[in-house]
Order: C-alpha cells, then sequence, then structure tokens
C-alpha cells in the first residue's frame, strides 16, 4: 500500500492550474507530527506533499517518522527553498527522494507559477541535490495547452543532468479548488506526451519503459479517453489530508472522508463502514483521473498489462525508430 501525506494547504506559489494557495490551512489546524505514527508500516512508499511542505517548520519531525513507515519517501516541493531543502538532505541523505515542480523553461514557469525567479530555484535545488549525491530526485511537470511545448526539452534536460522526469496533466478537484482547468488543443498536449514516450522507450532502462506507459496514459486521459486500468484509490492508496481526516485521494469534487486520525485509528477508519461506502464511490467514478498516486499502485497490481504494451511498443520503437507508431496505453 501506498500513502500521500499532504503535510499543509500553505504555499508560496500562485499557480495558475491551482489555488490551493487561496485556501491555506490554518497552522493550528494542520496535524502535529505524532499523528503520522498512527499510519501504517511497510508502506511502499510515501509521498510528502502540500501547499509546500517546506513552510511547515515541524517537517523533519514528520519524514523522521515517515522513513520508518517506508523504504522510499518523496517529497513534492516548488523547489523555492534551497536552504531549507539542502538542510534535509543533508539530515537523511538517500533516505529521501525530491521532486521539484517545474512547469517549463523559465519565462514559463515563472509565469504559470506565479513565483519570481522560480525557475533558477528550482533548478538550483536539484543541481545543489545532484552535486550532494541525493540519487532520488527529478523534476515534476503539470502539463497543458500552456506549457506542453516545453516538455521535450525539459525532458532532455532531466535526462542530460541524469535526473528523473515526472510528468502530470491538469485537473480539477476539491484540492486544487478547480472547476475549469481544461484542454483547448487536446492533440498538442497528446503528441507532446507521444514523443516523451517515444524517448523513454529508446532508452535501456526498463523503469522508463514504464512511464512512457503512464505518459500515454496521459495522453489518453487529455485526450478524453478512459482509464487504462481500474482506479483502486481507497484501496492500494490512501492520502492523509493536512487535518487528519484519511480520504481515498485528492482528485475527487468533493473530501471522500473515510474517518479522521485525531478520535480513530488506522485500522478502525480503514476496516470501517465507511470506508466501504467510499470504496463504492470510487468504484462509481466516472472522473477518469490518471496521477500517478492513483496510477502507480494499479500498474504495479494489474503488472501484465502495462508489460505488454511495454514489449509491443519497445518493439515498435526498435524497428521503427519511433517514426509514425501508434502508442495505445491499453495495449491495443
Amino acid at each position: 500500500m501506498e500513502a500521500c501525506l499532504i503535510v499543509t494547504y500553505r504555499c508560496n506559489a500562485k499557480c495558475y492550474m491551482c489555488n490551493t494557495w487561496q485556501s491555506p490551512s490554518k497552522i493550528s489546524e494542520e496535524y502535529s507530527p505524532e499523528l503520522v505514527e498512527k499510519i501504517p508500516d511497510g508502506l511502499n512508499f510515501i509521498n510528502i506533499t502540500g501547499g509546500e511542505p517546506f513552510l511547515r517548520d515541524d517537517l523533519e519531525d514528520i519524514i523522521k517518522i515517515a522513513v520508518k513507515k517506508s523504504n522510499r519517501v518523496v517529497i513534492s516541493s516548488n523547489g523555492y527553498f534551497t536552504k531549507k531543502i539542502v538542510r534535509m538532505a543533508k539530515k537523511f541523505g538517500n533516505k529521501i527522494g525530491f521532486r521539484i515542480s517545474i512547469e517549463g523553461l523559465p519565462a514559463a514557469n515563472d509565469e504559470l507559477r506565479g513565483l519570481k525567479d522560480g525557475f533558477d530555484h528550482g533548478l538550483r535545488t536539484l543541481v545543489t541535490l545532484h552535486s550532494m549525491g541525493i540519487k532520488d530526485i527529478g523534476f515534476g511537470m503539470t502539463v497543458s495547452d500552456r506549457n506542453a511545448k516545453d516538455m521535450i526539452e525539459l525532458y532532455r534536460l532531466a535526462n542530460a543532468m541524469g535526473v528523473e522526469f515526472a510528468t502530470a496533466t491538469t485537473h480539477n478537484s476539491y484540492y486544487f479548488h478547480k472547476d475549469d482547468n481544461s484542454f483547448l488543443n487536446p492533440n498538442l498536449i497528446s503528441n507532446e506526451f507521444e514523443k516523451i514516450a517515444v524517448e523513454l522507450l529508446k532508452t535501456n532502462k526498463p523503469k522508463n519503459w514504464f512511464r512512457a506507459y503512464f505518459n500515454m496514459g496521459l495522453a489518453n486521459k487529455v485526450t478524453g479517453g478512459k482509464r487504462p486500468l481500474p482506479c483502486e484509490v481507497g484501496t492500494e492508496v490512501f492520502f492523509l489530508d493536512p487535518f487528519g481526516n484519511i480520504v481515498p485521494c485528492n482528485g475527487s469534487d468533493a473530501p471522500m472522508i473515510m474517518g479522521n486520525l485525531h478520535q480513530q485509528s488506522f485500522d478502525d477508519i480503514w476496516t470501517s463502514k465507511q470506508a466501504e461506502t467510499i470504496r463504492q464511490l470510487v468504484k462509481n467514478c466516472d472522473k477518469q483521473c490518471w496521477m500517478i498516486g492513483s496510477a502507480s499502485p494499479a500498474m504495479k497490481k494489474k503488472i501484465s498489462v502495462p508489460a505488454l504494451w511495454v514489449m509491443k511498443n519497445k518493439l515498435k520503437v526498435m524497428k521503427s525508430k519511433g517514426e509514425n507508431i501508434c502508442l495505445d496505453p491499453v495495449g491495443k
């Protein structure tokens, strides 16, 4: 099982695709690090996110507990607070990883994130982490009409640096406080995702081949297709919001609260009638989200589906050198 710890809704950026910064949580409302002790041990993966996690002065205490709960902990950040991030990396070394959100080349990033010199801060953070020998680091990019053309350049920059490149598309949900994110030119965006997928399939890293499948799932999402794999949030993954609520995901139109860790144990929440009701809502959800938090567990659980896609499309790329191939996220 995987977990996402949303530690705050406070944020120093003013992103075009996310209005969380307009509805920040109060410091007094945010759960204490001790509450994290109540989540299960032996988790496959923990993502720490926000808002901007490094606005929490007690983030180190949260991480201390998180690294006991999972062998892989990755913090998602806009990378602006370089000194804080570097200090945390020195403290924990390769027990933690970092994904720095960058929305394009400098001009596009700073405009879309509403953060002056945001690209410079983010890149400086990544370069410094790389020089320190931190291994699990990379870019994270949320793709829309306004920055899709920058995606291939950012991928190549990440590749040249030897760091990961994570992608997402704009979504509408309570978490983002948005209901007007849309795609004006979905075919253009889809084509850019296909370019990334082809580049990933050309590499000799099997992990990249499965990332190619994920990216074609994003292309499918943009063009209005259905999820290529069932969504099992609330079963394979859970989110802990800043107020202590356990929810299955952050993609729903309203929070689907299974229970609150301030009042209940995790096991009581997870096995409750309310949790089963929420899982039924997830089963009947028609939003067709394709975010890494819900896609990755689904891909691992039904590994034969992406594996078959990888085999077919890796061969296509090898034979055609990536020219005029058809990448279908359901393996056809």
